[in-house]
This record gives structure tokens, sequence and C-alpha cells, in this order.
């Protein structure tokens, strides 16, 4: 049986549809909830390790001094050849761990905004999982810098940098796919201060407004993730 180990950063970022697709595939899913100061796992625990989001940054280990044993975590499951997936603090996680720079964006990203494949993506195992000009969820401050080896998957315009992919079993997403109009709700209710009217930053209302959206993405992540079923048989 495939073991699929999440690590949740603050209780309002769940794992979201990702637990019924890990579900119907009769996976064994467990996580750990770092705000709870809960024991991570040994890296022989898991196949696949999803790393959540968080409106932390990947630099603030003397705020969450956790960050350090999670890093050190996460560089040993790519060590180990682990399936591991990041989506957006848990991408730009993987990146730092690589050796790539987190860093602020040019603009904050926040609400239902579209997303375009990069020329290199075509040569990833998961170039059609997504649509070209999908609108997707984003809500980020910081990027990353493409780690050494990584394909780059995604753009917008607001953001460079929205996705990668390492050796067909290492991927980075800026965005959420895996966002519910539940979980969305208790995002906004818990970081509504980021919402600033600033360019790329939509209103609630409007990012709840729409729920063919959230199944949309939903059954993309389905797709995304049936392609590492692929790759770890």
């Amino acid at each position: 049986m495939k073991r699929l180990h999440y690590l949740q950063h603050v209780p309002f970022e769940n794992i979201g549809s990702i637990l019924p697709w890990a579900e119907a595939y009769g996976m064994q899913t467990c996580g750990t909830r770092l705000f709870n100061r809960e024991r991570l796992p040994s890296v022989e625990d898991f196949n696949w390790l999803i790393v959540m989001g968080g409106p932390m940054s990947v630099g603030d280990e003397l705020v969450y001094p956790w960050l350090r044993d999670e890093k050190r975590l996460i560089h040993q499951a790519i060590e180990q050849h682990k399936v591991v997936i990041g989506i957006c603090l848990g991408a730009q996680l993987i990146a730092d761990v690589l050796g790539a720079r987190v860093r602020p964006n040019d603009h904050r990203e926040i609400g239902w905004f579209p997303i375009h494949k990069a020329p290199a993506a075509e040569r990833s195992c998961i170039s059609t999982a997504i649509p070209d000009g999908l609108h997707v969820l984003h809500w980020h401050g910081d990027t990353f810098d493409l780690p050494e080896g990584a394909v780059h998957l995604w753009r917008s315009e607001a953001c460079e940098n929205q996705g990668f992919m390492i050796d067909g079993r290492i991927v980075g997403l800026q965005f959420h796919l895996e966002m519910t109009p539940d979980s969305l709700n208790q995002l906004i209710h818990n970081c509504v201060s980021e919402i600033d009217g600033s360019r790329y930053v939509q209103e609630p209302a409007v990012m709840l407004s729409d729920r063919q959206r959230f199944i949309s993405a939903n059954s993309v992540m389905d797709n995304l993730l049936d392609c590492f079923l692929v790759q770890d048989p």
C-alpha cells in the first residue's frame, strides 16, 4: 500500500481535494500538523510527501524553529527518491532545500488568474495535466528561483515562476489546485489583511463567486496526481 504523508503549517490550509483522491486509490494518508509541534515521520514511513502552504516564509526559522527539521525531511525525501509535491510555501521550501533563492515577488498575487505553459514544459511528463490558460487560485507574496536541473512549467502575468519539475517525481506549484470553497473561506478569514486592493489581488466575493472554478481546479489536481501514479507504480 502506498503511504502519503502531508506537512501542514497552519490549521486553515489543509490538503483539500487531495484527501478524497488518495482515499479513492486506497492510499494510507496521514499528516504532521507542524503548528501543533507534532513529531515528523521517518523518511521510511511514506512513499509520497505533500508539503502544504502557509503565511510564513522559508527563512522564518527563528519564529518557527520546526522549519529546520521540516527542511531536513524534505531533503531526505528527495534523496530517497520519493514523490515530493510542494504547494505554495511547500514549493518555496523545496526550492530553498535545493539551493534556489526564495524572495519577495514583484506583486502580491491573490485570486483566480490564468497560468500559461513555459516553453520547456513540453519536456515534462505532466505537461498535459494542466491546460494552458487555466484560471487557478493564487495566494502568495513570495516567489522562488528555479532550482538547478528544474524544468520550468508555468508562468503568470504577475509571477514568472509558477511551477517546476525535477526528475519526474519532484514538483513545486506556486498556486493552489487543491483548494475548496470551505478552505478558501478559512484562508480569507485568517489572512484578510493581505487583501490590499493591489493590481493582482481580488476581493473575497470575487474569489468565491464561481464554484465551478474549484471543481475544475480539483479535477486538474486529480489529473496531475494521476501522472505521479504512472511515475511511481
